[in-house]
């Protein structure tokens, strides 16, 4: 069955959709390094936190049987780092659904995302992400991303230390001479 996928700006009200979706990759995988699942109430603020400077979007499934509208999937970006100097760069991050790998729903949401942080002025993107995890670094290579460095043993999660992989590719025309302006 192929599922048609709305992306649409997120809204606080999508927090318990969004907090369901991520709740597992906290749990049962080390791909986040958070411990405990944030609550609805935290997600929201996470949601309305990202709208204001950066983006946050989720996926609406077209609903087939079941009266659509639920949500599938979100893609954000927060800053990369505080200092000044960094604020044309962003740290994005998908998240999906189990079950829609390789279904184009993580591409549409990057893809959306990415035209999001170009319109406010953003020149870099980057990604971190726990490895091994092939299909993650596959949807990031395929995207345009190029690793840029591996942290060894930098984390430690399900009773294991976790290396993370750093990834980067250019929003819009790249990195150049940006505007005085930080992004909007």
């Amino acid at each position: 069955m192929c599922r048609m996928i709305r992306i649409r700006d997120a809204r606080a009200t999508d927090a318990a959709a969004c907090a369901d979706v991520y709740r597992p990759y906290v749990v049962d995988t080390a791909i986040t390094f958070e411990d405990v699942p944030p609550t609805d109430a935290e997600m929201g603020e996470r949601i309305t936190r990202a709208q204001h400077r950066h983006a946050w979007l989720v996926a609406e499934d077209d609903g087939g049987t079941d009266g659509g509208g639920k949500i599938v999937g979100y893609a954000y970006a927060g800053p990369f780092k505080e200092r000044v100097a960094y604020r044309w760069s962003c740290e994005v991050s998908v998240y999906l659904e189990r079950g829609l790998r390789r279904t184009g729903a993580g591409r549409a949401l990057y893809e959306a995302l990415f035209a999001r942080l170009e319109e406010r002025g953003f020149l870099v993107a980057v990604a971190v992400i726990t490895v091994p995890n092939e299909p993650s670094i596959g949807l990031h290579t395929a995207l345009g991303f190029e690793p840029v460095g591996t942290f060894r043993r930098i984390g430690f999660k399900h009773g294991e230390w976790r290396d993370v992989e750093w990834m980067q590719r250019p929003l819009g025309a790249g990195p150049g001479s940006p505007t005085p302006a930080a992004p909007r």
